[in-house]
């Protein structure tokens, strides 16, 4: 908004040709959102407060969780309010990928809020049904994939795999399905993640500063060329949302930190995971997502492995499933496995950038 109100004034004054670039926007989209999490943060927790909207403790869970009982939830409201103005001010208005971006990050946090919802009304760990759950995670997957597949590029349906300078093949129609399982794998994973205080908010901030950069240098014709990458045009204004995500992510954490104020619920962890993986979609980053939110794909294959095992063998792999649940139960300290698995977050990210020279 603040490029089409002040960029036509430079005619008037050379120094508004600053908002033209990516950069400049990017970091005061970062600074805007970090500030409406400070600003808004205490009287909206305060809020959730005076609703009663409750975290409800699962019962099979460890016992050191039982304190957290009554804490407030569904602070992903404060992550998506910060985000939403931050954007609107510093984005392209002009610019596809930043909406779709927003729109995929308010559908799944609809899903999300529909679930909190429902615990609170219970008093209960449980909410939608899986089925009902995944359904709309489907729906909502599948409306950004079938509007970017229907204004597809000559890269849409490619498929890169880091370390080839090449894509490996041309999914074609499988694209949708493909895509549509991602995101919600994606979403599910930033969900399953959330179990402890300031861990996933903290390995977002992690995924989303590696793929700020990313996507700036996708959408840059010189450096795509030179890291022989796909050149997504305009898709450098992607950084913005990047950007945007990290601040309302830094200030959230303020919050979220060990003993935790405010959780971010599903409302803000299924949001989260899917417009992270949108992202990758656009930028074509889809498999390399594994690696930059390889902690995030830990923590989902630890479920589906403990629950596949549970299922066939009678038999658990994992103390317990999330696989932080499982190292707490080991004897670690809360702080420690959190602190521990966001150097792993930092690892993994810096693994997926040295990738760009690795081709």
């Amino acid at each position: 908004m603040l490029k089409e109100l002040l960029l036509p004034l430079v005619k008037f004054e050379t120094a508004f040709n600053i908002f033209q670039y990516i950069t400049f926007r990017g970091a005061y989209a970062a600074v805007t959102a970090l500030f409406v999490s400070f600003i808004l943060g205490p009287s909206m927790i305060s809020f959730l407060r005076r609703l009663k909207f409750r975290q409800s403790i699962r019962n099979d869970g460890p016992e050191s969780h039982l304190v957290k009982s009554g804490t407030p939830t569904m602070g992903g409201l404060l992550i998506l309010v910060s985000i939403l103005v931050s954007v609107l001010l510093w984005q392209d208005l002009h610019n596809m990928y930043t909406w779709i971006a927003l729109a995929a990050l308010m559908g799944f946090a609809f899903i999300g809020f529909l679930d909190d919802y429902l615990k609170i009304l219970r008093g209960s760990s449980a909410g939608l049904s899986v089925s009902s759950k995944l359904l709309g995670q489907v729906l909502i997957a599948g409306g950004v994939v079938i509007y970017l597949y229907m204004n597809r590029t000559e890269y849409t349906t490619l498929l890169y795999i880091p370390f080839f300078k090449h894509p490996v093949v041309d999914l074609g129609l499988l694209y949708i399905p493909f895509s549509v399982l991602l995101l919600v794998f994606t979403s599910n994973a930033v969900n399953l993640t959330d179990g402890l205080d300031g861990l996933a908010i903290g390995l977002v901030i992690l995924v989303g500063l590696a793929f700020t950069l990313l996507t700036y240098l996708t959408g840059r014709a010189d450096y795509a060329e030179y890291l022989l990458v796909p050149y997504i045009r305009e898709g450098g204004e992607l950084a913005i949302p990047c950007l945007a995500l990290v601040g309302a992510s830094v200030g959230f954490l303020w919050y979220n930190a060990h003993p935790a104020e405010v959780f971010m619920g599903d409302t803000g962890s299924l949001a989260l995971g899917g417009v992270l993986g949108v992202i990758a979609l656009m930028i074509k980053k889809e498999v390399l997502l594994i690696i930059v939110g390889g902690v995030f794909v830990l923590e989902a294959m630890s479920v589906i492995i403990q629950v596949v095992s549970y299922k066939f063998r009678k038999k658990r792999v994992f103390k317990m499933a999330p696989l932080h649940h499982h190292f707490e139960l080991k004897g670690w300290d809360e702080s420690k496995v959190v602190i521990r698995f966001w150097i792993l977050g930092g690892l993994f990210a810096i693994l997926s950038l040295s990738t760009l020279k690795l081709q």
